[in-house]
C-alpha cells in the first residue's frame, strides 16, 4: 500500500523559500516511492484547520515546509497524535530542526532524510512545552528578547534579521529590569528583577541563540534561564555568548529546572517559537511524548 504523505507548506517563508523548497522536498518524496500531496493555507488559521483536516483523515506524515513559525502551526495540528511530524526547515531561525538535528535551508536534503526515516522507522517521541491550548517546541521568551519581538515586528523596515538588531539596539536604549513573579512545579513564588526569563523545551530561539543551552527535549523538564538585574553595559557584554551558552556562567544569569512554571511581570508579552501566546501572567507545562518526529 502506497505511503501518503502531506506538505504543508508556507509560501512566504524565508522570503519565498517555503514556496521553492516545497518542489525539490516533494521530489525526493516521491523518487522514494511516497504519494505526496500539498496543503496551502489563506492564512494562518486556514493553513491550520487544513493541516488539522489532514491528520484527523488519516495522513501517513505532515511534513512542514518552512520556518519556525511554520513548524509550530504544524504542531498544533499534531501533538498528541500519533500522527508523525516531519520538517524541511527553510526559514529564517529554524530553532526547532537545529534541536532535532535536521537539515537547514537544504530541502532536497531534508526530504531524503523524511523519507529514508520513513522507511526505516526512525521515528522518536519528545517533549513540548503547553501554554493553555498552545504548544511549543523550542523556547518560550518573555522580557528583553520578547521586547524586541514586540517592536521588530511593528517595523517595516528593514526586513530579515536586520530588522531584529534595529529593535534590539532600540529597546537597549530604554532598558530596564523589571520585577519578575516565578512559581516552579507548585512550589514558593520567587520575587525577582531580571532582564528576561526564558523557558526553554528546546536550546535556542533567534536563529541559533542558546539561550537554554542544556535542554533536552527528552527529559521532561524545562530549563529556565534568568537574566537578572544587570546594567545595560553587561547585557552588552554577556548577550553576544548566548551562541556559545556560555552565558550561563555569568553570576547575573541563573538557570533552572522545573516540569511547569508560572510567569508574571506586567506590561510583558510572553513568545513562544518566535510567535506571540499574549500578556504574562502564563503558566507552561512541559508534556513528555507530545509529539513524534522523524528523523534523523
Amino acid at each position: 500500500m502506497t505511503c501518503e504523505l502531506t506538505l504543508f507548506v508556507n509560501p512566504t517563508a524565508g522570503r519565498g523559500r517555503g514556496a521553492r523548497a516545497a518542489q525539490p522536498a516533494a521530489s525526493a518524496l516521491r523518487a522514494a516511492g511516497f504519494s505526496v500531496r500539498t496543503v496551502l493555507g489563506e492564512n494562518a488559521r486556514d493553513a491550520l484547520s487544513r493541516a488539522r483536516a489532514a491528520v484527523a483523515d488519516g495522513t501517513d506524515a505532515l511534513i512542514a515546509v518552512g520556518g519556525d513559525g511554520m513548524a509550530s502551526l504544524a504542531l498544533q495540528a499534531v501533538a498528541g497524535t500519533s500522527t508523525p511530524l516531519g520538517l524541511v526547515a527553510v526559514g529564517t531561525g529554524n530553532d526547532f530542526a537545529r534541536a532535532l538535528g535536521l537539515p537547514v535551508r537544504d530541502p532536497a536534503a531534508a526530504g531524503r532524510l523524511v523519507a529514508d526515516a520513513l522507511k526505516g522507522g526512525r521515528l522518536r517521541d519528545i517533549d513540548l512545552g503547553r501554554a493553555g491550548d498552545r504548544w511549543f517546541g523550542t523556547v518560550l521568551a518573555s522580557g528583553f528578547d520578547s521586547r524586541v519581538n514586540d517592536r521588530g515586528n511593528r517595523m517595516r523596515w528593514p526586513t530579515g534579521r536586520a530588522k531584529y538588531d534595529l529593535a534590539m539596539l532600540a529597546e537597549l536604549a530604554a532598558f530596564r529590569p523589571l520585577p519578575y513573579r516565578i512559581r516552579l512545579d507548585d512550589g514558593q513564588v520567587r520575587e525577582v528583577e531580571a532582564t528576561l526569563v526564558a523557558v526553554g523545551n528546546g536550546s535556542s530561539y533567534g536563529g541559533g541563540m542558546r539561550i537554554c543551552p542544556g535542554a533536552d527535549l527528552t527529559d521532561g523538564l524545562f530549563d529556565i534561564t534568568v537574566v537578572g538585574d544587570c546594567s545595560r553595559a553587561t547585557l552588552l557584554k554577556v548577550f553576544p555568548r548566548v551562541y556559545r551558552g556560555t552565558h550561563v556562567d555569568h553570576p547575573k544569569v541563573t538557570v533552572m529546572r522545573a516540569a511547569e512554571v508560572e510567569l508574571a511581570a506586567d506590561g510583558i508579552t510572553g513568545y513562544a517559537d518566535g510567535e506571540p501566546l499574549g500578556p504574562l501572567p502564563l503558566t507552561a507545562r512541559c508534556v513528555p511524548g507530545a509529539v513524534r518526529v522523524v528523523g534523523p
